[in-house]
């Protein structure tokens, strides 16, 4: 597996993913990838030995240099490719672009899912906030996380 740029070409796999995992909310469409690739946000994808998509990544910045903020928008995996460590790769390749920035990281997610949850908080984020009704048309509510800024010090 490789993590690279997420390629305009995959996006339409991405909708398939995400029609996969979200089937019970609102899966993102092709319109949307493609405005956050348009916006200038950081998009990975996870590629498999054949060159398929597996699962992709995206992550958006606003403020100035040092004054920076990241927010996770989006980790999504097959079905059929999770459990080899694909989401993880692909969260510690969006924080170290992050720690270039020395960037706090923000990101929802569901209260329910536990994986994701218990990756998250391997990897420094904590609960600062709980959106309730948050993911439509479920309902379902989530956790605002955040894991802080790193410093020259912990990155370097």
């Amino acid at each position: 597996m490789k993590i690279a740029p997420l390629r305009r070409k995959d996006i339409p796999r991405c909708v398939e993913i995400e029609r996969q995992l979200f089937a019970g909310d609102d899966p993102w469409s092709a319109r949307a990838f493609h405005s956050e690739l348009d916006a200038g946000g950081y998009y990975l994808g996870a590629y498999n030995d054949d060159d398929e998509l597996v699962g992709y990544a995206g992550l958006a910045t606003v403020g100035r240099p040092g004054d920076f903020e990241s927010s996770v928008h989006t980790i999504g995996v097959d079905e059929a490719y999770q459990g080899q460590g694909i989401g993880t790769a692909l969260l510690r390749a969006l924080l170290a672009k992050a720690d270039e920035l020395r960037a706090p990281v923000f990101l929802e997610v569901r209260t329910d899912n536990d994986r994701a949850v218990e990756l998250y908080t391997r990897h420094g984020f904590t609960r600062i906030g709980l959106r309730k009704r948050y993911y439509q048309p479920s309902g379902a509510d989530a956790y605002t996380m955040k894991r802080p800024a790193r410093s020259a010090q912990e990155v370097g």
